[in-house]
């Protein structure tokens, strides 16, 4: 089994936004290390607690600070932007870090109504023109307009030996059908979906139109040496959640301190409850048994991790577990 890690920049409550990102970058170098598979930054906008809206950016500080670990977007949020910037950007990166770049490409708004608006005027538009936006990106992704079109005279320079190679992200049949009919690899966000994640996947290689097809599926993960060390670091996430629910959480990632001090209520345990179930939390030995029932599950060769903590030392501990597992 393949392991590669999402990253949210998540900002630590005390701590500040350049602080994560340092944190951010010194995960990635870990993860290289490691041999980790992949390190994809994920796109959010106007999130109090998330430090990245602009991954490429983040990309490139990592790619020079790390040697083989392919890195990626997860994805870049495409209806915000025109297809040629993001293709100038991705082949920018893959100019510099040879066979390293993947180009993950999603459509979720990343942010509130008023910041698809402020980034892309009539978001929902040009949700509805995703397809055409998906196709024409992937002409410039390959240099491959046909001569009729009026781009075809143009390229999203610097052209890379090797491009970025692009992936589909979702959490419905809809994105599994759109990666299929575009022969595109897929990532199914499994942490983040209330579908039937392995029949979706399932949908995605059952219709594609190549040979090629590759899925990968992002789970929540927190490890630690011990079960009751794992459940405890993991409440910060968790609390977290409960927070944002209540249009609170501003600040950030909440300590273990700050929790151990709220008295939940009944809804709010049921809340919890429920999130964990779509989470793997526990020791090593329970970690890697849920892991290969994941993948069992979605007959996958790659899952990609994300873990949210307060604490950034916990995070790195729990990918270092990881790798020795795996």
């Amino acid at each position: 089994m393949k392991l590669s890690i999402l990253d949210q920049a998540p900002i630590a409550k005390g701590h500040t936004a350049k602080e994560a990102l340092d944190a951010s970058i010194e995960l990635a170098q870990l993860a290289d290390r490691l041999g980790y598979k992949r390190y994809w930054v994920a796109e959010h906008h106007d999130l109090d607690g998330l430090a990245s809206p602009a991954p490429d950016i983040l990309l490139g500080i990592i790619g020079s600070q790390t040697e083989r670990i392919r890195l990626g977007s997860g994805a870049v949020l495409l209806p915000n932007y025109k297809p040629y910037n993001v293709a100038e950007r991705y082949h920018m990166l893959a100019t510099l870090f040879p066979g390293r770049i993947d180009l993950g490409i999603g459509r979720a708004p990343g942010g509130s109504a008023e910041v698809s608006i402020a980034l892309a005027g009539n978001f929902l538009e040009k949700v509805k023109n995703m397809p055409k936006l998906l196709d024409e990106l992937l002409h410039f992704i390959n240099c491959d307009f046909p001569e009729e079109n009026m781009f075809a005279k143009i390229a999203a320079t610097p052209i890379p030996e090797s491009a970025p190679i692009p992936w589909l992200l979702g959490t419905s049949e809809k994105s599994a059908y759109l990666a299929a009919e575009k022969g595109l690899p897929y990532v199914f966000g499994h942490f983040m979906s209330d579908a039937d994640g392995p029949a979706i996947v399932k949908s995605y290689f059952d219709n594609s139109t190549t040979n090629k097809a590759k899925a990968i599926v992002t789970v929540t993960v927190v490890c630690a040496e011990t079960t009751e060390e794992a459940e405890k670091i993991a409440q910060s996430n968790l609390h977290w959640k409960v927070l944002q629910a209540k249009g609170e959480g501003k600040n950030g990632v909440p300590s273990i301190e700050e929790i151990e001090q709220y008295q939940y209520t009944n809804e709010e345990i049921q809340m919890i409850d429920k999130l964990k179930q779509n989470q793997i939390i526990g020791n090593p030995q329970h970690v890697k048994e849920e892991l290969k029932n994941l993948q069992q599950r979605y007959d996958v060769d790659e899952l990609m991790i994300v873990t949210i903590t307060h604490s950034y030392e916990a995070r790195k501990r729990s990918y270092e577990l990881l790798a020795e597992l795996f």
